[in-house]
């Protein structure tokens, strides 16, 4: 049992100098948690509901003091009171908003309290956050045999960058032969290659985007992905074997009255999984992400049944960490993997529900990070605790994303995961 004595909130910016909820929680046997929760740029419209003040001389609407103050709420609500365990605070919390998208409590203050009480209860127990969180999808300690591979945003377009390119991103990802910090040391060599390109060839530096990708002024996607490969070849990397690129198209964005606007073009559904399949044929193709629209169903039909048989057919905006979309996606042969946001859904027990309905289809698991990032680094803890496939974190620059790379690195060179557990299958 444990039982929350002191539950508070405050406001502090994320990484785009916008407001994002931090929660302190104090058990009765003095451990304690705080957590900040990020926020996001490219939303679903089934997302859980982020509580913002609508001020508009105030951070232009988008302050948090009315989820600090469900924090508070919530606190006087929870306090005093014998928890057993985390599925019992969640659906405690789950009742107290009573809506079936968290906008009565905001799921910015929902999940900081579910994510602040199983840092504590970690402390408690005398154990790292990662097994923690191993702990809540199977009741032991698992050892985990390997450590999530980074998935690294390289350039970026759409609502991210902006310019010209309506994808959002191209992200390079090391193919998992080597250790954690080997595979981090390649895509480092991989952005400085691409800095070198950018300045040689755009006559630029270091214009990023939100994540800390690269933002050159690219004239299309052809030649955002031309580019990176030639980045990824020039680390003297081998396509295939030491690498694969992604796209993450985010294509509710350049979703237009029923069809796409992409590269000076406007095409149908049918027309876009086309120029994918030109690309993966093309490149060393591991992803496609939101490549459809969030409720272009059929689109993810076609696309998935184009190209699902070798390519991964990544679900974020179509699946929000929703279970009864999962599900939905599975059944009608949309999707083969998750791309996990847990803010999307708002609680720690709610994701953990959508993971292993994921896996229960032998579906791929991507855990990621938002575009408003903070410095915690619980995000780290989780892929490595429940076992992700890929961690998506965004660049190799900025504290907010390298906090949890690092974390990575720290678990890398101790046991299960150091050397005495060899080279990560």
């Amino acid at each position: 049992m444990f039982t929350i004595d002191d539950l508070d909130a405050h406001e502090i910016l994320d990484s785009r100098g916008r407001p994002t909820v931090k929660a302190s929680l104090l058990l009765s046997s003095g451990h304690s948690g705080a957590v900040s929760v990020p926020s996001g740029a490219s939303t679903g419209i089934h997302e859980a509901h982020e509580l913002r003040d609508g001020d508009p001389h105030r951070y232009r609407g988008k302050g948090c003091l009315k989820a600090v103050n469900s924090v508070r709420h919530i606190g006087a609500e929870a306090a005093n009171r014998p928890w057993r365990s985390q599925q019992e605070l969640d659906n405690f919390l789950i009742g107290l908003d009573g809506t079936p998208n968290k906008s009565r409590l905001g799921a910015n203050a929902v999940l900081a309290v579910s994510l602040a009480f199983a840092r504590a209860v970690a402390q408690a127990k005398g154990q790292s956050l990662w097994q923690h969180f191993a702990s809540l999808r199977t009741n032991t300690v698992p050892m985990p045999a390997h450590l999530p591979s980074p998935t690294i945003n390289l350039f970026s377009g759409g609502v991210h960058a902006g310019g010209q390119v309506a994808l959002q991103d191209v992200l390079v990802l090391p193919l998992p032969t080597r250790p954690i910090d080997e595979q981090m040391a390649a895509m480092a060599e991989v952005y400085a290659c691409a800095v070198d390109l950018i300045a040689r060839d755009y006559g630029q530096r270091n214009l990023t985007a939100d994540e800390g990708g690269l933002a050159p002024p690219f004239k299309n996607t052809h030649e955002m992905l031309a580019q990176a490969d030639v980045c990824c070849r020039t680390a003297g990397l081998e396509p295939g074997i030491d690498y694969k690129l992604a796209i993450d198209a985010a294509a509710s964005h350049f979703h237009v009255d029923g069809r796409y606007h992409v590269d000076g073009q406007i095409l149908s559904a049918g027309e876009l999984v086309s120029l994918y399949r030109t690309w993966c044929r093309a490149y060393p193709m591991h992803s496609i992400e939101d490549g459809l629209a969030e409720d272009d169903w059929a689109g993810w039909q076609e696309l998935y049944a184009e190209l699902g048989d070798a390519t991964i057919v990544l679900g974020d905006d179509l699946l929000c960490t929703n279970p009864n979309r999962i599900r939905r996606a599975a059944e009608s042969a949309c999707a083969n993997a998750l791309l996990l946001k847990v803010n999307q859904i708002g609680t720690l027990s709610e994701a953990r529900d959508a993971l292993e309905l994921a896996r229960g289809y032998g579906w791929h698991v991507v855990v990621s990070a938002r575009s408003g990032e903070t410095e915690d680094d619980w995000l780290a803890d989780l892929a490595v605790g429940w076992q992700a496939d890929n961690i998506k974190v965004g660049s190799i620059t900025q504290s907010e994303r390298l906090a949890k790379y690092n974390r990575l690195l720290y678990l890398g060179g101790r046991e299960p995961f150091g050397p005495a557990a060899g080279h990560l299958a």
